[in-house]
């Protein structure tokens, strides 16, 4: 038998056992690179933990301020009981699962587009170039990365998948949408030292009516996002 041969019927017979009441043709339409997954699609896909990635962004809905994206890889052993969506932690819960995440993951990074980037890019291009920060600065290339929502940055890895509502089903995006937040929530406190005004550390830059008033009373942040209206 021919190698390529030998190694697609090892790759069927692998699958057939793997999950065997689920159609072969099925299971290679989801492991086919760069389609979308939703949660009943995870269970095909056979990765070792420690050559997964997470990726996931944080900050596209405000007025003001950098978008942020981490990327990160956790061991077996990690601890994900401390892990959910970002947005569905208190901010103490967030800052403990952060610590936790930073001290125990195999490799994270964070990355960033600048209020300047996301005017000329706009919000959905600039995210995905913070995302392909993330992943550069990792230190490591991962076999397998999982992005949070339904596209994906272009990266220099075997295999990418969006999936959706990753951040509520996918212990290493969630990860990933902890680092991105606290990330960027401890920037617009920093911000918030330098221009008070606003009320940044209580809004994060989002368009509340405090943050609007603030605006109509003071006028645009030098962090402002162009176009975006206010």
């Amino acid at each position: 038998m021919k190698g390529d041969e030998k190694g697609g019927m090892m790759k069927a017979n692998s699958l057939q056992t793997f999950f065997p009441g689920f159609p072969i043709a099925e299971k290679e339409a989801v492991l086919k690179n760069g389609v979308v997954l939703r949660k009943a699609d995870l269970a095909v896909l056979d990765v070792v933990t420690e050559d997964l990635c997470g990726i996931d962004e944080a900050g596209r809905g405000p007025l003001v301020g950098p978008v942020s994206a981490a990327a990160v890889i956790l061991p077996r052993d990690f601890p994900c009981k401390v892990l959910n969506d970002s947005k569905a932690l208190t901010p103490k819960m967030r800052d403990r699962a952060y610590e936790i995440i930073t001290e125990k993951a195999i490799a994270w990074s964070i990355g960033w587009s600048s209020c300047d980037e996301i005017g000329n890019l706009n919000i959905l291009n600039a995210s995905l170039l913070a995302m392909q920060r993330a992943y550069a600065t990792l230190g490591v290339n991962a076999g397998l990365v999982l992005v949070d929502g339904n596209k994906a940055p272009e990266l220099a890895c075997a295999r990418i998948h969006p999936v959706i509502k990753g951040d509520a089903c996918v212990p290493v995006i969630m990860a990933a949408s902890i680092l991105a937040k606290v990330a960027r929530d401890r920037l617009m406190g920093r911000l918030d030292r330098i221009e008070p005004c606003y009320g940044f550390s209580k809004h994060k830059g989002y368009p509340t009516r405090e943050h609007r008033e603030a605006i109509r009373a003071h006028g645009l942040s030098q962090w402002a996002r162009p176009g975006f209206r206010t």
